[in-house]
């Protein structure tokens, strides 16, 4: 299964989640733009299908486990069957790189199937191997294995078996020194900018009605959150204060804790916010690029954030992508009521400018350095 076409890249990407396949569009666009073939390992975490008919990316060569109905096969937290689904797609996964004998194997972020390719492509699973595995987003660090669960164990166990290291920033390139990863460690930035800007752009030819005057979004599914009923209590007492219109793409498990906790009523009765299902990424994109402001739990997002500029207000005890914060638009509440209605008050009365600040992840046009330094 070897390929010793000319036109092969060499390069298998193993991905499993949306959010994982739309950092890692920007390096599959740019392969398929130059003409090089590259597998496309896919471990059925989330069903794909959607965003690579959005985006022009070919459809996976191998599929690994069925790709799941709803959004998630993982509804929340580590169980037996998330642990059983983990080992065996990693098993998977190594008997396929065997047989490909790629030049490099990539995967991206902090997943599950991230976690799983990385120990599946590693040496210590594959004593002599040929080809190097490859972590993009490599070093992001919150500083606490809880906050966020598992996404930081993962983070850890990716750059411990990687050989080549992605950074994206400064700060993560010394978190990877300071931890002492063997692997070669090369700060090259973030791709989430080449793919907020090109989801942004396609977003834009698709006529559609802009939300009118100003408006924050809202975007909250980060499992520690979710768990816990005290947390969630909070997040809706913090979105009580919003004076303006919000608009809310609600995730299907924040949907179900918040009629769980008995919560679902509150956040109805504030007429100012409107909820809708959730949207496709090129849209929230668009929503994103023109609010006033963001207030959310995710991670990605406030990279997105810096792309476009927006105040972000986070939801969370601690955060990973510590970048933003220097910026003066990225701010961690900590969950706590009063500061977040606070930013809130003084984003929403002006008193809060948006100042020159060079974004910390890197440039457009990265995804390409990425394919060249890989060539």
């Amino acid at each position: 299964m070897e390929s010793k076409h000319s036109g092969h890249s060499g390069i298998a990407i193993a991905i499993g989640t949306k959010a994982e396949l739309i950092k890692c569009m920007p390096v599959m666009l740019e392969l398929q733009k130059k003409r090089k073939a590259y597998w496309f390992i896919h471990t059925g975490q989330h069903n794909l299908g959607k965003v690579c008919e959005d985006f022009g990316i070919k459809k996976p060569d191998f599929i690994l486990s069925k790709e799941p109905d709803r959004s998630t096969k993982l509804w929340s937290k580590l169980n037996r069957a998330s642990l059983f689904w983990f080992f065996t797609v990693g098993i998977k996964i190594r008997r396929l790189i065997k047989k490909l004998r790629p030049k490099y194997v990539i995967y991206h972020g902090d997943t599950m199937s991230t976690a799983a390719a990385a120990i599946a492509s590693s040496s210590f699973l594959n004593f002599g191997k040929r080809w190097k595995n490859v972590h993009l987003e490599a070093g992001l660090r919150s500083g606490s294995l809880f906050e966020p669960f598992p996404e930081e164990i993962s983070r850890k166990i990716s750059d411990g078996f990687s050989d080549i290291l992605l950074a994206v920033s400064d700060l993560s390139e010394n978190n990877l020194k300071k931890g002492r990863y063997k692997g070669r460690i090369i700060k090259i930035g973030n791709t989430i900018i080449d793919s907020a800007l090109i989801s942004y752009k396609k977003a834009k030819k698709i006529r559609q009605k802009k939300p009118k005057g100003k408006y924050a979004l809202i975007n909250i599914h980060r499992h520690e959150n979710l768990d816990s009923k005290k947390r969630m209590e909070k997040i809706v007492e913090i979105l009580k204060s919003i004076g303006f219109m919000a608009i809310w793409p609600i995730h299907a498990n924040t949907a179900h804790f918040l009629e769980k906790y008995d919560l679902a009523g509150n956040v109805k009765s504030m007429k100012n916010i409107q909820r809708t299902s959730l949207t496709d990424y090129g849209n929230f994109i668009r929503l994103l690029a023109n609010c006033r402001y963001l207030i959310t739990d995710g991670g990605s997002i406030q990279e997105e954030s810096l792309v476009f500029r927006k105040p972000c207000i986070i939801l969370r005890k601690r955060t990973e992508r510590q970048e933003g914060l220097s910026t003066g638009i990225n701010f961690l509440t900590g969950l706590d009521v009063g500061k977040a209605r606070e930013i809130i008050k003084k984003i929403e009365d002006g008193k809060i400018k948006v100042k020159n600040f060079r974004n910390p992840y890197g440039n457009p046009g990265l995804s390409r350095k990425i394919v060249d330094m890989l060539e």
